[in-house]
């Protein structure tokens, strides 16, 4: 019975751990802005400094044909950088990043034409990065931002580089260089100041996300989604989601050393990453429902006259590749997010990359890591089943007891427990190899929902992505086959009464109804660790009934 209540425990507890994650995300309290010990003032840099061009409700730019610039008119254009993995949309007007999109991610399975696209301002989108430069007299000191002249294009093939100007009446030149290296979704934007005037200026360079908050529905059918939102990096706070809510209720506010801000969502990330070295301000601005702001300023600077400075920082938008976010900036990598189970998790998705690189099959691959784990497990696992074997044999001595106590419960349980401390039988035995299994499993579920690597990815014949559901539910069924195959091999407790085995009949059908709408990678696993443990289950059980025939006779 013990076993019985081991599997049962293990379904209940697997769903409602699940359940709970997505009640935490919906209705638990959020916790209070935790501020560095660093914590500045809204008053350092004022919210008047940073523009809101057009409608300030909306910070959208209203419709801009043209704007005069020194006496200029310039027509506004958007130009596009672009290489082998990334196509990026520059426009004039701030030399903002207005649209991304991503040339080796298609949207839908099987279809090339329609490709992932993470900024955008169209379709009553809003997701554009922006970056400026504060202090007097530059391009964004003001509510009506400038347009920038063009003064540099460099391609071989494809625009890789960009230089945008624009001079203040003082003769002080901004410049803003775009730079995009082949096969890189790293897009490095300079800002250049060209002092010629006879005063010292002081300028200070801002990174933002402006994004709003319609989130696509990629979970299952219990709600269960990856996060969409806002997140930071500081000193104190190594990676930190700072949920829409959590604006609402608070403006972040905290200054650090080094930091990125970011904009997360299913498989794919975009990231401002500023000076490493320089004391960052890092804050959030809700303008409205629709409209969410996390933003960087960089350290103020001051520029002589006649001299000159650059300001650095990096964009990222791409995938959420572990290898290469690590080596953009500390803590980066955290965005690929396997919660509390990271300890476990992490280790598998080395394993499951390292497998991948020999069979160039991420189901096959799963199937490895399935093997692999369960020889890891085999010592609690063999003990697992010897006590189940063991069990089997005393189910006629079970039996026996039933009828003689009848319905007197607290006899049997007494009876039973002296059966059990003289044949040395552990009748929990079973279920601490269950338990053990439980977080594996949900780690791995974590691993397959965060690595874009799993993303389409194709298995076998009907199966071409294992990062959603079997579209024929042919995994699913064979999945509850199986679990019901190894209900068979346990031993049928005598003492269970029909509610608990009616409840333990039905079992596979709940799992095999619930596991239908995971990951097919997912279920996969659990097939194949079910195939094995059936495998196991039956040598063992086997070579302990001969061994209790050899001494029985």
């Amino acid at each position: 019975m013990e076993s019985y209540r081991g599997f049962l425990l293990l379904a209940l507890g697997f769903i409602s751990f699940l359940l709970y994650q997505q009640w935490q995300e919906d209705y638990a309290t959020k916790p209070e802005v935790a501020q560095s010990k660093s914590a500045v003032t809204a008053s350092e840099v004022p919210a008047a400094q940073i523009p809101v061009e057009g409608n300030q409700e909306t910070d959208i730019p209203s419709a801009k044909p043209e704007s005069k610039t020194n006496g200029q008119n310039l027509t506004t254009e958007k130009v596009i950088l672009s290489n082998d993995v990334i196509e990026i949309t520059v426009d004039t007007f701030g030399g903002d990043v207005t649209k991304a999109k991503l040339l080796q991610f298609n949207k839908k399975l099987n279809n090339s034409d329609d490709k992932v696209v993470l900024l955008t301002e169209e379709d009553g989108r809003l997701f554009v990065a922006r970056s400026g430069i504060l202090g007097d007299s530059t391009p964004d000191s003001s509510a009506k931002r400038a347009t920038y002249k063009i003064i540099d294009q460099q391609s071989k093939g494809k625009l890789k580089q960009l230089t945008l100007s624009w001079t203040n009446e003082q003769g002080v030149e901004f410049q803003k260089i775009f730079s995009l290296e082949p096969e890189s979704y790293q897009l490095k934007v300079d800002f250049k100041v060209v002092n010629q005037s006879d005063k010292s200026i002081d300028v200070a360079v801002f990174n933002q996300l402006n994004r709003d908050r319609y989130v696509v529905s990629e979970g299952n059918a219990f709600g269960l989604q990856a996060y969409t939102g806002a997140a930071y990096s500081s000193e104190d706070t190594h990676y930190e989601k700072y949920e829409f809510e959590d604006m609402d209720d608070a403006d972040l506010n905290i200054k650090t050393k080094g930091g990125w801000i970011a904009y997360l969502q299913h498989y794919f990330l975009t990231a401002w990453i500023p000076d490493q070295n320089g004391i960052n301000q890092i804050s959030t601005v809700v303008l409205n429902q629709d409209n969410s702001i996390i933003r960087v300023v960089q350290q103020w600077v001051n520029i002589g006259s006649q001299a000159e400075k650059t300001i650095s920082s990096t964009l990222y938008v791409g995938p959420k590749n572990q290898d290469k976010l690590e080596s953009i900036a500390k803590n980066l990598d955290r965005t690929v997010d396997y919660g509390v189970l990271w300890l476990i998790g992490q280790p598998l998705f080395v394993l499951l990359t390292f497998f991948q690189a020999f069979v160039i099959n991420w189901g096959l691959a799963i199937i490895l890591v399935t093997i692999t784990v369960k020889l890891l497990l085999y010592p609690l696992a063999n003990a697992q089943y010897k006590s189940f074997a063991k069990m089997r044999m005393l189910q006629p001595k079970l039996q026996q007891l039933k009828e003689r106590y009848g319905e007197d419960r607290q006899k049997m349980s007494m009876a039973m427990m002296e059966m059990y401390k003289k044949e040395k039988v552990n009748p929990m035995g079973g279920c601490l190899p269950l338990l053990i299994q439980m977080p594996v499993f949900l780690a791995l579920y974590w691993v397959l929902m965060e690595s874009y690597e799993i993303r389409h990815a194709p298995f076998i014949f009907w199966i071409q992505d294992l990062s959603s559901k079997d579209p024929f539910f042919v995994l699913p069924v064979l999945m509850g086959i199986s679990m019901w195959g190894m209900q068979k091999l346990q031993p049928t407790a005598a003492t269970m009464d029909p509610m608990q085995q009616k409840i333990m009949q039905l079992l596979p059908v709940m799992m095999t109804a619930f596991m239908a709408f995971f990951p097919s990678g997912l279920v996969l696993y659990w097939l194949v660790n079910n195939i094995l443990s059936i495998a196991q289950q039956l040598y063992i059980t086997n070579k302990i009934e001969k061994e209790y025939q050899t001494k029985k006779a």
